[in-house]
């Protein structure tokens, strides 16, 4: 088992409750969305560098760093006023931040923020349960290209494709959707059900170079207390579809139920974050706790995931969910595997939880969970950042 061992809190803690901490992609700069003020923290230092005030008349709930903005960041906020901001860093004075535009349009609290990969799109959701994509079209100058509304609850959360211009969306009506551009309108191109109640977050499997579109893979949590992984069917292509269409068919790319890692939270799972450096997940909750996962290659299957005895492998049934046989000691990982073509000998998926911390907030819910690189110990290190009801951004690391 590894160990999760804490490394700081950064300071000085916000007063009130902390929403989200979104590193930026490239910068070693980090934002907490806390009441009326949006925080940037330094991950060499681990200090406050910024506070950003003003612009709107609520808490904001979220924050997404735009991609490419290395020498003058920029950034999105969603705010429980229903507006979005965009703020750009001065060029003389590093500490001051402007206002450049707020974005109206949503009729409720905006719950999340998250810009494409190329920057050129902006998504944002809200409890109104309308997803917007918003296209920046000059500098300071942003058009609504779509207002996708096919959820029927409040929208908890989107995020992009590392790479491509595939959105998805979750949802208090327990459904996952998927939504691209074709021929100049977007439309939903999936749904993906499976959650028994409230998907609270997403987040796609990290790309390293061009990667195929089947081998695309997200994570998700829920209140259902499970996270489960999802992958695209390989081998697809998406039908054409005249410009007439309205409705999109939420067949015209087949994604499924992968797998669910295994069981550890007891309450609600807020968040949920895949590595780009380790690969690894993590995810955080109600109950406090964080947890750590790792997927792993075993032993090539036959005759639906068993081994030549006929028997489980590792308590582990073809679904991917454990056997009775398989329950393991709280001090031992957990594990959760698929064979994804039974009948076939082929190497299977397997996921194992290989460190946990409880408390990490002490009595306090953890509402957001990142990775990170950070500055510890005189060198760069990943690092897992973690935002709480008590209004503090926690580093640790995994060791």
């Amino acid at each position: 088992m590894a160990t999760i061992v804490p490394v700081a809190t950064l300071t000085p803690p916000c007063s009130s409750r902390a929403w989200l901490s979104a590193p930026h992609p490239d910068l070693p700069l980090i934002a907490t969305a806390t009441a009326k003020a949006l925080r940037i923290y330094s991950l060499n230092s681990l200090t406050l560098l910024s506070t950003i005030t003003g612009g709107h008349k609520r808490s904001i709930r979220s924050c997404s760093w735009k991609p490419g903005t290395k020498t003058q960041p920029v950034i999105a906020t969603g705010s429980f006023d229903a507006s979005v901001g965009i703020w750009s860093q001065e060029e003389d004075d590093k500490e001051e931040w402007r206002f450049a535009i707020v974005l109206d349009g949503h009729e409720s609290e905006v719950k999340s923020v998250s810009w494409s990969a190329g920057g050129n799109f902006l998504a944002t959701c809200s409890r109104d349960k309308s997803v917007w994509i918003w296209e920046e079209v000059g500098e300071d100058d942003f058009e609504t290209v779509a207002v996708l509304q096919e959820h029927e609850g409040d929208v908890k959360c989107v995020a992009w494709h590392p790479e491509d211009e595939l959105l998805v969306s979750a949802s208090y009506d327990d459904d996952i959707r998927l939504w691209r551009e074709d021929v100049d309108d977007w439309g939903c191109v999936s749904v993906l059900r499976g959650h028994e109640s409230t998907v609270w977050a997403v987040d796609w499997e990290p790309v390293k170079g061009r990667k195929a579109e089947s081998d695309s893979r997200l994570v998700s949590c829920s209140d259902d207390g499970t996270i489960r992984i999802w992958k695209k069917k390989p081998n697809q292509e998406r039908p054409h579809q005249s410009r007439l269409s309205i409705i999109r068919s939420t067949s015209a790319e087949e994604w499924a139920e992968q797998l669910q890692l295994p069981k550890r939270h007891v309450r609600t799972i807020y968040s949920v974050a895949w590595s780009r450096q380790s690969h690894r997940i993590t995810s955080v909750g109600g109950d406090g706790k964080i947890v750590v996962y790792e997927e792993h290659a075993v032993e090539h299957l036959t005759n639906g995931g068993t081994n030549d005895t006929g028997n489980s492998v590792n308590g582990v049934e073809p679904n991917g969910t454990l056997s009775e046989a398989g329950v393991q000691e709280d001090d031992k990982p957990q594990e959760a595997s698929l064979d994804e073509s039974q009948n076939q000998k082929q190497e299977s998926v397997s996921w194992k939880v290989v460190a946990e911390y409880d408390y990490a907030h002490g009595v306090f819910e953890i509402n957001h969970v990142a990775w990170a690189q950070a500055r510890v110990d005189g060198s760069q290190q990943e690092v897992i950042v973690t935002t709480g009801d008590d209004g503090e951004v926690k580093i640790w690391k995994v060791t």
